[in-house]
């Protein structure tokens, strides 16, 4: 019986040995094959890179933009206001004069 045990418990320990062995010899094809590929198909590797680079600029350039009218239409706001506040303050100097002249009288 301790045999038989230990026969079938060394089955099974050669049998999952030779299963993860297969598996990375499959690991391993599948590489060979994809470093094939792209060696006799580089351009659709390169391809799919500059794709990528083109989407990612395309999306840098249009946040960048985006930003840039935020930035440029806050700018146009406080210049607004500060043409409000000049106009405001030779207002107000205006009637402090007034007053001055009206007090001297």
């Amino acid at each position: 019986m301790k045999h038989t045990t230990t026969a079938l418990i060394f089955g099974l320990l050669s049998f999952t040995s030779h299963l993860a062995h297969a598996d990375l010899i499959d690991d391993a094809i599948g590489n060979i094959q994809q470093a094939i590929g792209e060696a006799y198909n580089p351009s659709s590797s390169r391809q799919n890179d500059d794709d990528r680079y083109e989407e990612s600029r395309r999306t840098d350039s249009r946040q960048y933009d985006d930003r840039r009218r935020q930035l440029e239409d806050r700018r146009r706001q406080l210049d607004d206001r500060q043409r409000q506040l000049d106009q405001d303050r030779r207002q107000l100097e205006d009637d402090e004069r007034r007053l001055e002249e009206d007090y001297d009288r």
